[in-house]
């Protein structure tokens, strides 16, 4: 196979860079169908990049379709049938791949020392104490609900108990504007699919949640990233790209923002909200963090009571991973046809889950976890900036709650080869091209701070800057 012209100041990863090169060999045929490739070593000696590298790109187009491995023997180009008109218009997980490869890499049972790259708590950190007391209390109870499918909008009792909860923050809502979800990520999967369309532009934060890019790619839609500052959304980059795209929704993450960590201020708050009105814009808040929040916060949706915002949270961060219950808030119209899309869909979500959150909420010990949960994650994340500063990283903003910290060696233009070299260690960071809309070269790495205990972390990292300053390779 001819060498491909791989461009190490590409603003793609050489991973993207590969795949999209034989992918375009296949597609034109100049790789034939059985065609062997290079083994990996060769291909790496011959390209100047590490054989971790290649494998990831080779596995990345086994998992497309375009390469079948033989164990024993290497790679091949696959056998594909053309796909008919109509496959073409169906679900295109080719477009998400990026983002299903990083999925299954951080869910997978792996045997990592140290994962500072995760976006969740460790499963100690979360209430499992409180989860097996409500069972019990549950175990109790008998009822139709343990066998029925439940309300199509979610158990009723939680919706009323969720819109006091909204009261308190300032957001009125009754509980027929609420919609419960299997977590947050359910919840933005249904307001995609009712709101965009493909080939619709869509505005996303950049740096952001990368799941929800996976989505998004996949209904076909033109990500727009929005520059996000230590003050939340670019302003004036936001007008700039609202006139060129001319979108017609905007998702963000808006308390303690996946990856920075940051929140957004009350005049930056005002100003999207002036844009959205003018520019008809509507807004998808994504408020997963906000329960891990100490003190006054600014939300959108408070700011703009449901009238163009689209407000979504979930328990999956403060209480269970496994239980996945979330919610949406919206206007009563909206939250009747995303009713009918999760009908469609999934039918119900489990009436079971919801009453064991609706019974952590109510026996009073979820407000204790919080605040225990809070003190704990303040204690981690000053003892990891400090560690971080002395590893030799620049921190974006420090601030005092969250689980993310936005961190990055001032020499670095990408952090991939940072974290390339990390998991050959056992170490999984997550570098900052893995959080742009179109995986765009980063310096940046996020790091949680509950995650930071290990210090093989940092042992790692001190290499990494002693061998930087030195003009070693830390991907060799």
């Amino acid at each position: 196979m001819n060498s491909l012209n791989l461009d190490p100041h590409d603003s793609r990863p050489l991973i993207e860079q590969i795949v999209a090169g034989i992918k375009q060999r296949v597609d034109e045929r100049a790789l034939r169908p059985g065609a062997r490739l290079p083994s990996i070593r060769h291909f790496a000696e011959d390209h100047r990049v590490s054989k971790f590298t290649v494998v990831q790109a080779f596995d990345r187009l086994v998992a497309m379709g375009y390469l079948k491995s033989r164990q024993g023997s290497g790679f091949y180009v696959a056998h594909r049938s053309e796909p008919s008109g109509a496959a073409n218009q169906s679900c295109r997980l080719e477009r998400a791949m990026d983002v299903l490869w990083l999925l299954r890499n951080a869910l997978q049972e792996q045997s990592h020392l140290a994962m500072p790259g995760a976006g969740w708590l460790p499963g100690e950190w979360m209430d499992g104490e409180g989860i097996q007391r409500s069972l019990r209390t549950l175990a109790r109870k008998s009822g139709a609900y343990l066998t029925g499918y439940g309300l199509p909008a979610g158990y009723e009792p939680l919706r009323v108990l969720l819109a006091r909860r909204l009261e308190d923050q300032g957001i009125g809502c009754s509980p027929r504007q609420i919609v419960t979800t299997r977590g947050a990520t359910h919840a933005l999967d249904l307001i995609s699919r009712l709101f965009v369309k493909p080939g619709d532009a869509v505005l996303v934060d950049d740096p952001g949640y990368y799941t929800l890019f996976g989505y998004l790619k996949l209904s076909g839609a033109r990500l727009v990233g929005v520059p996000w500052t230590t003050q939340g959304p670019d302003t004036a980059a936001m007008e700039r790209l609202i006139r060129e795209h001319r979108p017609k929704v905007f998702f963000t993450n808006t308390l303690l923002h996946n990856p920075t960590g940051v929140s957004i201020t009350q005049p930056v708050a005002h100003r999207v909200l002036q844009l959205a009105e003018r520019h008809d814009l509507m807004i998808v808040e994504d408020d997963i963090y906000g329960d891990l929040l100490t003190g006054q916060a600014t939300r959108l949706a408070t700011l703009d009571q449901l009238e163009r915002v689209l407000f979504v949270s979930s328990f999956s961060k403060t209480v269970s991973a496994s239980l996945r219950v979330g919610f949406l808030a919206c206007k009563y119209e909206t939250a009747e046809s995303l009713t009918d899309l999760k009908l469609l869909t999934s039918l119900t979500t489990s009436e079971i889950d919801e009453r064991l959150v609706y019974e952590l909420l109510t026996d009073g010990y979820y407000r204790k976890h919080l605040e225990k949960l809070r003190s704990r994650l303040r204690k981690a994340r000053g003892e990891a900036v400090r560690n971080l500063e002395a590893s030799g990283l620049e921190i974006y903003q420090d601030t005092e709650d969250g689980l993310f910290i936005w961190a990055r060696r001032e020499a670095s233009e990408n952090a991939t080869h940072l974290a390339a070299a990390a998991a050959k260690q056992g170490i999984m960071l997550a570098p900052g091209a893995l959080f742009r809309p179109q995986q765009e070269a980063s310096p940046w790495l996020r790091f949680n701070a509950a995650g930071c205990g290990n210090p093989a972390i940092f042992r790692f990292l001190d290499a990494a800057c002693a061998n930087a300053d030195s003009g070693t390779n830390t991907d060799d």
